[in-house]
């Protein structure tokens, strides 16, 4: 068997994060997506991008590589869950004003296909079904580059003010 490696750089999240409270979850996001400010270390690994921001609604994509695989040579379940979760939580931050955070505080995902190797580019769209004071709802599907419906979820989000 032939060893691999994979190399990860990702920039301060503190400080981004830091700057990210000065600005609407809209305008933070945005930012992100238009690369004036860094994403999160977690994209990294999975090399995750945000695709589209709006209000209510993100889109994330990634192309899995074999380091995501699980032991039987398929994508691994946590890639697609982490996908959704973070298309989720960031659509419920695009209803946010300056400096009020959210954290997931359950997620459910279904899935209805195993992710092949093959899968090319997944894409993760995330929408707000209800924008609450304390507590957001939100839901999702990952797609292949074929556009197959791979996975569903559903989420609440914790509203934190500070």
């Amino acid at each position: 068997m032939t060893e691999r490696q994979k190399t990860i750089t990702w920039q301060d999240p503190l400080a981004s994060a830091a700057e990210g409270r000065t600005m609407s979850g809209l305008e933070y996001l945005t930012a992100i997506a238009e690369g004036r400010l860094p994403g999160a270390p977690i994209g990294a690994h999975l090399g995750m991008r945000v695709v589209k921001v709006s209000d209510g609604e993100v889109v994330f994509a990634a192309t899995a590589d074999e380091s995501l695989y699980n032991p039987i040579g398929m994508i691994h379940g946590g890639v697609a869950a982490t996908l959704l979760d973070s298309a989720i939580g960031c659509a419920v931050h695009t209803k946010l004003p300056a400096g009020v955070g959210y954290s997931s505080i359950e997620l459910k995902v279904s899935y209805l296909k195993a992710i092949h190797p093959s899968a090319g580019e997944l894409r993760a769209v995330g929408r707000v079904v209800k924008a609450g004071s304390r507590v957001s709802f939100g839901e999702g599907e990952l797609h292949d580059a074929s556009g197959t419906l791979l996975a569903t979820a559903s989420s609440s989000c914790l509203i934190m003010r500070p």
